[in-house]
């Protein structure tokens, strides 16, 4: 049994997801559902608040991990030896 979710916490969970992958497009087209829906805009901000938040957060974690590994540092060296820089996805499909 699949539990439907009703259109405005899928459009807020995409309206998230647009804005923390950086997506191109923003999240526009959920904003205007949104409102459609009747969504506060106190809602819509604290959504976009903490998509903003995640994405920040993951790209200071990739500068650090790039500034470590730019800078010599051997644990981050010898970790990222270690991995692979192309894989696959889960079903086998190339990324590179």
């Amino acid at each position: 049994m699949t539990a439907e979710l009703h259109p405005s916490i899928v459009a807020l969970i995409s309206l998230a997801a647009n804005i923390a992958s950086n997506h191109p497009k923003q999240g526009m087209c959920q904003v205007d559902r949104l409102r459609a829906y009747g969504v506060a805009p106190q809602q819509i901000d604290a959504v976009v608040e903490i998509a903003r938040h995640i994405r920040d957060e993951a790209a200071q974690a990739l500068d650090a991990t790039f500034d470590a590994t730019y800078a010599g540092s051997p644990v981050v060296q010898e970790a990222v030896a270690g991995e692979v820089c192309c894989t696959s996805t889960a079903s086998g499909q190339s990324c590179c």
